[in-house]
């Protein structure tokens, strides 16, 4: 429907309740959507199709890398959304956001950047942060 190539991407195979918190980081495959809190870096893989969806009192407290992104709740760290990113009136992002195609409801906020990146040249969170590193890193003259 609406030119959707898979409609897999909307099954959750995995779900983090609200009640649930997971320290460390979260690798996932198909659908996965987020009640509770995680302190640590969600991903999936860029060519997957793969989707998370954060719910309004849910937190992630690191990257997230997913092709398909949905927030209601808070990200503090960067978005790498290859394909599309949608943020609800409740979404909080302190962080910047990478993305293909972006949707925001009035009311959700960014703090850091929006970068457009077109399909599949969003930069992933492990090659972003090697970048940062190596730039701050002062090189002996």
């Amino acid at each position: 429907m609406f030119g959707r190539k898979n409609n897999r991407q909307n099954i959750a195979n995995t779900i983090v309740a609200i009640d649930t918190r997971i320290n460390g980081d979260l690798h996932f495959k198909g659908g996965c959507h987020v009640d509770g809190v995680i302190h640590g870096n969600v991903s999936a893989d860029p060519d997957s199709g793969a989707s998370l969806s954060l719910a309004e009192g849910g937190t992630i407290d690191g990257g997230v890398t997913v092709p398909h992104v949905l927030l209601e709740g808070i990200v503090k760290g960067d978005v790498f959304a290859s394909q599309r990113v949608v943020l609800g009136s409740t979404a909080r992002v302190v962080g910047n956001v990478y993305y293909n195609l972006i949707e925001m409801a009035i009311g959700a906020e960014i703090n850091g950047k929006l970068v457009h990146q077109p399909e599949g040249q969003v930069p992933l969170l492990e090659q972003t942060a090697k970048i940062d590193e190596s730039a701050a890193v002062p090189s002996k003259a």
